[in-house]
Parts: C-alpha cells; sequence; structure tokens
C-alpha cells in the first residue's frame, strides 16, 4: 500500500492564499484614513528594513494585529536574546530569494553534448522561506526593540459635521472613541472608533463609523453566518471588512 505524502510546503502558496483571504474579507490595512502613529517599516531584528513581498506582508501583519513594534525576528534569534516567544503566538511566512552557480568543477567529459555550457546556465535562482515573529509577541526583549512611535504627522483636526453628527447619535448603538483601531465587538455590542481629530477629512471618519455599524446590523439580521469568527471580527483595515 503506497504511504500518502506530506504536501511539500510551498511559502508562495502561503502568502498568495494569505493576501487572497484578506481581499475576500475587505481588510486593506494599506488604506487607512486617520493617522496612528508609529513605525510603518517592518524591520529585521538588526534594524535593516525587510523589502519586497515581506516588506508589503509584515506591513499588513502589523497593522492587522495592532502591534506597536516594527521588529520581527525567527525563534532561534529571540532565544539568541536570552528572550521568549508566548505560548500560542502564530508566526509569520517571509520568504528570501536567492540565486548560485551550478557546480563549475563537473567533469567536461560528463556532460551531454546538448548540454548548455553559458555561464547563464550555470546560474539558478532559489526561493526559501523562514517563520518569524513581532517583538510584541516576545517576553524579555531589551527596550531598543520597542522604540516610541514616529510622531502623528500634523494636520488641521477634523471637526464634526452637524447634520452627519446629529444622525449618528441618534443610532441606538454605543460607540467608544478610544485607540487608533475601528472595529465592531459583537459580544458586548459596541463599536470603537479612533476619535476624529485623527482624521484629515471628517466624511472618512463618518465612513468608516457607518461601516463598523453595519457589521451589527449583519449580527442582528444574520447571527449564525456573522458569529463564526467573529470574536473581534477582524475588522482591522486601518478601516475594518
Amino acid at each position: 500500500m503506497a504511504r500518502s505524502r506530506t504536501p511539500k510546503f510551498d511559502a508562495s502558496e502561503v502568502i498568495t492564499n494569505e493576501i487572497i483571504r484578506i481581499i475576500e474579507r475587505g481588510v486593506l490595512p494599506w488604506r487607512k484614513p486617520w493617522t496612528a502613529g508609529g513605525s510603518s517599516r517592518p524591520l529585521r531584528v538588526g534594524g535593516e528594513p525587510y523589502q519586497g513581498v515581506n516588506n508589503f506582508l509584515l506591513t499588513m501583519r502589523t497593522v492587522m494585529a495592532g502591534h506597536s513594534s516594527p521588529f520581527w525576528m525567527t525563534l532561534p534569534q529571540a532565544n539568541a536574546l536570552d528572550a521568549k516567544v508566548r505560548k500560542g503566538e502564530k508566526s509569520s511566512v517571509v520568504v528570501y530569494y536567492g540565486q548560485s552557480r551550478k557546480d563549475a568543477g563537473a567533469d567536461e567529459h560528463d556532460r551531454s553534448d546538448g548540454d548548455d555550457h553559458s555561464e547563464e546556465a550555470r546560474i539558478f535562482r532559489f526561493q526559501k522561506s523562514y517563520r518569524v515573529f513581532n517583538a510584541c509577541q516576545i517576553d524579555g526583549l531589551p527596550d531598543s526593540f520597542f522604540p516610541d512611535p514616529e510622531p502623528v504627522p500634523e494636520h488641521a483636526p477634523s471637526e464634526p459635521i452637524p447634520h452627519m453628527q446629529t444622525f449618528f447619535d441618534a443610532i441606538d448603538i454605543t460607540t467608544v472613541f478610544t485607540g487608533t483601531e475601528a472595529y465592531y465587538l459583537p459580544p458586548v455590542d459596541k463599536v470603537y472608533m479612533p476619535s476624529i481629530t485623527r482624521f484629515q477629512d471628517p466624511r472618512n471618519f463618518y465612513g468608516v463609523w457607518a461601516h463598523e455599524l453595519a457589521h451589527n446590523a449583519d449580527v442582528q439580521i444574520m447571527p449564525r453566518r456573522s458569529s463564526q469568527p467573529v470574536v473581534l471580527r477582524e475588522d482591522r483595515r486601518g478601516v475594518s471588512a
């Protein structure tokens, strides 16, 4: 009887599927119409910024998880700093692309006449993946891994739009204005919103507020569908889904 083989881990597929899930859920953390401060560039343990798709993915994960540190590291790197990843924390996949040369010392007699002897043919490209944790998922790290947030960009504070404010105030759902994330929390039936002063345009403030209130309607109208992953419903798109 043939043994079933464990499917080979495919980092590209994992990353692609994650992006698709985020898009389908409507969580777009790079579209955040308010200011929150904090570093926007994910950094390696040595302070070097991530590039390419890793920069994109870790930025999304930072926003969605609410991490305040820009630093990411592997489990061995954390252990080397006498720090420990907290139990139950989930890692994030990052990828590394490189290139190498095929064995240039191979005997010419071992090559078939059809072999390509060009320098280009001796170069092969590869992809490796590894897993990292944000500093906020790790206990025992030095304070240097938790820098002060970058200053919030200056802009004229948004003022309430009277007729819109009156409309939203009349809605019988408790809204708590605090923090830098916008989401609806079903267990307590409350909406959490950043202050209007964090928004450059008050219309964006009311748009996000309406979006979060719509999740309350979703729960009331279709409670079974909405209650599945609802514990925080990951509605943090920097606007939520």
